[in-house]
């Protein structure tokens, strides 16, 4: 196995996702405490990276075993496992391996911070886990998008916020919301663009629900409405009412996007365009998100 095909085993251009919610996560903090621990941070950041390259490793396993991702299907040159030939054995062993070593520094968290952290960060790799693998993995049900976005969103912006300022109130729940909307977004596009394969697989997700065109709309709906909370919290909550006209050519962007996504189409043949237009969506919110701490920490 190359370091390419490692690269591509833990699908390393989905790491925006937990950086993502770092970065604001982070930046909420010092909005709210004034500061950050360098150790404290440090240690969040691999041990974040750690685990969500393991989870993706355990999705490539799994999918390829399931037969859900397969060359009848799959168009994605990045499913080395499915188009070059790499042992699917060793996406297993990646990922034990990822899990093992975030181990100690969520053991250091915890003797920083408090040993809840052992448990929030045990919660966090078992759904890693279950996600795609066990007797019924979640991502096979309607209920992947909550799991996924609540995960890598709300639950991994909360955790940020425990390490470093003690437990989260209620505004620090409403202000990590966001950015689970978003992620639930990304994984909306991704299993609309899938259904056909993933309905060949058994799967039963809310895309396959809904159908192609209920999918897209909401996926829409979950991107717009993450947005609208930032303006909401803007306009009526803890930052900087003039903030949200920062952040709104950011929202029109995301619109613009969402037009190019409906006008090709969500299906396998457009899988990798559809992908990179709501990663960029997904980056225009977290710039968007971005401008407006930023403008609250220096007002």
């Amino acid at each position: 196995m190359t370091l390419r095909q490692f690269f591509a085993i833990v699908e390393i251009r989905t790491k925006i996702v937990s950086l993502s919610t770092y970065t604001i996560a982070s930046l909420y903090v010092l909005f709210r405490a004034g500061r950050l621990d360098p150790l404290r941070a440090s240690l969040m950041l691999a041990a974040t990276l750690l685990v969500d390259m393991g989870t993706t490793g355990f999705n490539t396993f799994f999918d390829y075993r399931s037969g859900v991702d397969s060359a009848r299907f799959n168009r994605e040159e990045s499913k080395v496992v499915v188009h070059e030939g790499v042992p699917w054995g060793l996406a297993l062993v990646t990922s034990l391996a990822l899990f093992g070593l975030a181990i100690p520094f969520g053991i250091a968290l915890a003797i920083l911070s408090g040993w809840p952290v052992i448990g929030i960060g045990a919660l966090c790799m078992g759904v890693g886990f279950l996600y795609t693998g066990g007797p019924r993995p979640i991502s096979r049900t309607p209920t992947g998008e909550l799991f996924a976005g609540g995960a890598l969103g709300s639950v991994l912006f909360l955790l940020i916020y425990y390490i470093h300022a003690g437990v989260p109130d209620l505004e620090a729940v409403l202000v990590s919301l966001p950015s689970s909307l978003l992620i639930a977004s990304i994984l909306t596009v991704n299993n609309t663009c899938d259904i056909d394969g993933d309905r060949a697989a058994g799967r039963r997700t809310l895309s396959i629900i809904l159908g192609r065109k209920g999918g897209e709309t909401l996926a829409f709906v979950e991107a717009l409405s993450g947005f609208g909370l930032l303006a909401v919290m803007c306009l009526w909550g803890p930052f900087p009412a003039w903030a949200s006209l920062a952040a709104a050519p950011f929202a029109l962007l995301a619109v613009i996007e969402f037009s190019k996504m409906h006008n090709r189409g969500y299906g396998h043949h457009t899988k990798g365009l559809s992908m990179e237009s709501i990663s960029r969506i997904f980056l225009l919110f977290t710039l968007a998100t971005t401008v407006v701490l930023l403008w609250a920490i220096t007002a």
